[in-house]
This record gives structure tokens, C-alpha cells and sequence, in this order.
């Protein structure tokens, strides 16, 4: 990944996190948002998992 996507993800990551409210119900679509782009910033994904993030529990 280029530096230049990685900034993009973590600008995205950024601006979702000030939409945060702190009540977890309505954060809750946020959140997932930010973790999955976290995750594809980070390079992670379930492990035993060819796909990302469906089933993780998150």
C-alpha cells in the first residue's frame, strides 16, 4: 500500500471518528466502519479467512 493510500485511510478514519457520538447504538455503524478501515490499513483480516472482516464478531 502507498503512502499516499495509507494517508487517505487514515483521513477517512479521522473524519469518521469526529461523527462519533459516544451513545454505542447509534456509533455502532460508524465503528464498523473504522474498524474495517483500520484493518485494511493495518493489513489484517480474520484469520482462516479469505475474505475481510465477515464473521468477526465486530
Amino acid at each position: 500500500m502507498s503512502e499516499v493510500q495509507q494517508k487517505e485511510l487514515q483521513d477517512q478514519i479521522s473524519d469518521l471518528k469526529s461523527k462519533l457520538t459516544g451513545d454505542m447504538f447509534a456509533d455502532m455503524e460508524v465503528r464498523d466502519q473504522i474498524h474495517n478501515l483500520e484493518m485494511k490499513l493495518n493489513g489484517v483480516k480474520p484469520m482462516d479467512s479469505s475474505i475481510d472482516c465477515i464473521g468477526c464478531g465486530s
